[in-house]
C-alpha cells in the first residue's frame, strides 16, 4: 500500500515507518520537524515537511493516491498541556480533525491514530480495559479522546475504517531510531542520563503509594511491538467502524524496579533522591491486552524490561 505517516520523524514514527518498509510498503512522512528529527526518518521514505494543514496538498497532490494514514503526530507532555492548554486542543484535537477532512476528501479509506492511555484518567481497575470510564484528567488526554469520538463518528457516517491505539508506556529502541524528546520526560532514559557520570539525580515522585514498594507502577511496552501494532491495526481495520485498543504488556514494573533494571543493563548505579508526588499521578497504570489480542491476533514480542532498556542504552551511547 501507498502510506502516510504524520510524525514520522519522531520517536515512535520513525519505528512504524521503518516496520511499513520492512513489510514492502510505500511510505511518506508527513513532519513539521518541531519535536522530530529529519534523520530519523527511515531510508526509502519520502520526507514532506510541513503541519497537518498541508496534509490534503500531500494526499491529493501527485505523490497519490494514497491508500491508508497513520496519524502520530502530537505533542505529548502532559505538564506542558496543563500550562499551554490552547496548544494541544489546537495541535492535536483541531489539526487532527483538518487531517480528517483531507482523508474523506482524497478518498483513503484506512486510517490508524495514535491515541493515549491518558484517555483513562484515574483508573478504577487495573489492569485497565477499553470499556473503563474515559475521564482524562489533563488537556493532553482530553485532546487525543476528543479525536478517539471524532473518528468513532466518521467511520458511522463517512464508511471510514479506523483503528484507535492507546499506548501506554513506550520504550527501547531500534536501530538509529530512539527517545531524544527536548525536554526528556519518560523515565528510562532520564534514568540512563542519571546513570551517566555528571548528568545529575534521577527523582522519584513518591515513595509512599500503595504499591509493594512504595513507587509507582507502569506498564511499559517496546517501540518495535507499538509499530507491529500498527501493522496488526491497519489489517484489521474494518469498513464504516472505528475500534479502540490498548497497547501494553499486561504486566507493570515500580519506579524501583526500573532503576534496578537500568543498574542492571548499564553496570552503574543510579543515583536517585525521592521528591513528593506529582499532582494526578496513579499509583498503578497497567494495560489489558485482550481485546487487541482477540481481534488482532497481536502480544507484545519483547516484554522483558532489560530488553528494552539495552536497547535504549545502545542507542543513547551510539549518539553519544
Amino acid at each position: 500500500m501507498k502510506i502516510l505517516v504524520t510524525g514520522g520523524a519522531g520517536f515512535i514514527g520513525s519505528v512504524v515507518a521503518r516496520r511499513l518498509l520492512d513489510e514492502g510498503h510505500r511510505v511518506a512522512v508527513l513532519d513539521d520537524l518541531s519535536t522530530g528529527f529529519a534523520d530519523a526518518v527511515p531510508r526509502g521514505a519520502e520526507l514532506v515537511r510541513g503541519t497537518m494543514a498541508e496534509a490534503g496538498d500531500v494526499l491529493t497532490g501527485g505523490r497519490g493516491p494514497f491508500d491508508a494514514v497513520l496519524h502520530l503526530a502530537a505533542r505529548a507532555l502532559i505538564d506542558d498541556s496543563v500550562r499551554h492548554p490552547e496548544r494541544f486542543w489546537r495541535n492535536n484535537t483541531v489539526e487532527s480533525l483538518t487531517l480528517l477532512d483531507a482523508v474523506l476528501r482524497a478518498g483513503v479509506g484506512r486510517l490508524v491514530f495514535s491515541s493515549t492511555a491518558a484517555v483513562y484518567g484515574q483508573p478504577e481497575r487495573v489492569p485497565i480495559e477499553e470499556s473503563a470510564p474515559t475521564v482524562p484528567t489533563n488537556p493532553y488526554g482530553a485532546s487525543k479522546l476528543a479525536v478517539d469520538l471524532a473518528l468513532e463518528a466518521y467511520a458511522r457516517a463517512h464508511g471510514l475504517a479506523s483503528v484507535s491505539l492507546r499506548y501506554f508506556n513506550v520504550a527501547g529502541a531500534l536501530g538509529e531510531s530512539g527517545e531524544r524528546h527536548r525536554p526528556e520526560t519518560h523515565i528510562i532514559p532520564l534514568a540512563l542520563d542519571a546513570a551517566l557520570e555528571g548528568r545529575g539525580e534521577f527523582a522519584v515522585f513518591g515513595d509512599d503509594y500503595p504499591t509493594h514498594d512504595g513507587t509507582c507502577v507502569r506498564d511499559f511496552i517496546h517501540v518495535a511491538d507499538i509499530a507491529d501494532a500498527h501493522l496488526a491495526a491497519l489489517r484489521g481495520a474494518v469498513p464504516g467502524e472505528h475500534r479502540n485498543y490498548n497497547l501494553g504488556n499486561g504486566r507493570g514494573f515500580s519506579v524501583r524496579e526500573v532503576l534496578d533494571a537500568v543498574g542492571r543493563v548499564t553496570g552503574r548505579r543510579v543515583p536517585a533522591r525521592v521528591a513528593g508526588r506529582r499532582p494526578g499521578d496513579p499509583a498503578v497504570l497497567v494495560a489489558s491486552g485482550e481485546r487487541v489480542r482477540r481481534e488482532l491476533g497481536w502480544k507484545p514480542a519483547r516484554p522483558g524490561l532489560d530488553g528494552m532498556i539495552e536497547d535504549a542504552w545502545r542507542f543513547r551511547r551510539a549518539r553519544s
